[in-house]
């Protein structure tokens, strides 16, 4: 994944996509800043699942912001924000569909012998594991307890 991210930041540079660019540098910058904080740690460099987490948590960050500035009727902010997610995105696995996350959790449930609400962390962690950067987790934890309740 860091590879892809360095080629995608140096094509951007060659092409001279200004916010593909910004984009991109502060992914880099993102992953190199965590990569110190483990070191510090005593951790390896980051691992793919980590950096996929950070670009999950990046997205998010501006579908934030993007709410706050088509509230605020910010149109001009807006717009770069969906740039800079839609970028992001091209590093992310594609999403489940609804019908495919619901199928997802049946199969978790049956792998783990989930009974009851009590069983939710087994039922989540063997999500995690299998379809790691795929599920919004926020939104899937609703739909586990519906089904194990």
């Amino acid at each position: 994944m860091r590879e892809a991210i360095s080629e995608g930041y140096k094509t951007a540079m060659k092409a001279r996509d200004a916010r593909r660019t910004a984009t991109l540098r502060s992914v880099n910058a993102a992953i190199k800043d965590k990569d110190i904080a483990n070191r510090g740690d005593g951790k390896g460099p980051l691992s793919n699942e980590d950096i996929l987490v950070l670009l999950q948590k990046m997205v998010k960050q501006r579908e934030e912001s993007l709410g706050i500035y088509v509230e605020a009727g910010r149109n001009d902010l807006a717009t770069v924000e969906k740039e800079e997610i839609n970028i992001l995105n091209e590093f992310l696995p594609k999403g489940l569909s609804e019908a495919e996350i619901e199928d997802a959790i049946k199969a978790a449930i049956a792998k783990t012998g989930a009974a009851g609400g009590k069983d939710m962390g087994k039922v989540i962690a063997s999500l995690k594991a299998d379809y790691p950067g795929r599920i919004d987790f926020g939104k899937a934890s609703g739909k586990v307890k519906a089904a194990l309740g």
